[in-house]
């Protein structure tokens, strides 16, 4: 089994406590956020988990307990989300510098092979053009030198609630956003990926995508899976289904997990994130949220 912590929230920045006393009372409740009635009791017992995934952007206040998760024999690795935005995107960040401190203090810790840099989403914008990015993307991975295998990317999705969302939070700020996998835009995204690609060339750096289904191995980018089986495999010689995860998008490769997070509880709350889509909610959870509790909200029919 895999822990997926979390697609939909940032469990080491903001609820690291909580996530080790679930470690060490040996399981956590995963109630369906779609459902919740749908209660699950799961176990995080070393011989139950084949490994963990943190998703994250800034995973500092977990670092500190990283050795007791090696101690009780649990596998895990890092997804870290490092763009280069401003506030007009990723509102509540520390800055650039301090996070690109923590992901190479982490990597020192435990291996430059179980730190995954993400740059993800890539926003096409007149603030955020190809050029931007292309020039941002060296600088981290420069920053990032032997600290990392792997870099992953995937395009601002353009879908839903999502992107009103976006646009509302731009508004009068001047920033135009623009669709880069539209077919008008396909000389930028063409542009973008083979330097992406060269940018990984330049410092050693596997390439791979994320969620896309628009025939970017032509460039040389592989598609990739964040819940990746092989990967797990090579890490912690641990064997695991390739059976696609059946909740997440049709362009996702990932494997099976089970996520322990809940969705409007992230306090970074970043302009493009499909995890946080009421603000109201965000602030309402923060409140309910106890250490101590089987779930991240605690949950009265628990």
């Amino acid at each position: 089994m895999i822990i997926s912590a979390s697609r939909r929230t940032d469990i080491p920045a903001f609820f690291s406590n909580w996530f080790m006393n679930r470690v060490r009372e040996g399981y956590f409740y995963s109630v369906n956020p779609f459902n919740s009635n749908q209660i699950t009791k799961v176990s995080l017992e070393s011989p139950d988990v084949d490994a963990i995934c943190f998703w994250t952007k800034n995973p500092r206040p977990l670092i500190k307990h990283l050795i007791e998760l090696e101690n009780l024999g649990l596998n895990y690795y890092f997804q870290f989300t490092l763009n280069p935005y401003g506030k007009e995107f990723e509102p509540g960040l520390p800055s650039l510098e301090k996070r690109i401190a923590t992901f190479r203090a982490l990597s020192g810790q435990i291996g430059q092979e179980r730190v995954v840099w993400r740059y993800d989403p890539v926003i096409l914008s007149n603030a955020t053009p190809v050029e931007w990015h292309l020039e941002r993307a060296d600088f981290i991975a420069s920053s990032l030198s032997g600290r990392t295998d792997r870099l992953v990317f995937s395009f601002c999705d353009f879908y839903g609630k999502g992107r009103g969302r976006l646009r509302s939070s731009l508004k009068n700020t001047g920033i135009i956003l623009e669709d880069i996998t539209d077919s008008l835009h396909e000389k930028e995204m063409v542009k973008l990926v083979k330097g992406f690609r060269a940018v990984a060339d330049r410092y050693e750096l596997s390439i791979f995508s994320c969620c896309e289904d628009i025939g970017l191995e032509k460039f040389g980018v592989t598609t990739g899976a964040c819940i990746d089986p092989i990967l797990i495999q090579k890490l912690f010689n641990r064997q695991i289904s390739s059976r696609k995860d059946k909740n997440q998008r049709k362009a996702c490769k990932c494997a099976g997990s089970v996520d322990m997070g809940a969705y409007n509880s992230c306090g970074y709350r970043c302009r493009y994130c499909y995890a946080n889509f009421n603000d109201r909610m965000i602030d309402v959870n923060v409140l309910k949220h106890h250490p101590d509790a089987p779930c991240i909200i605690p949950h009265y029919k628990v």
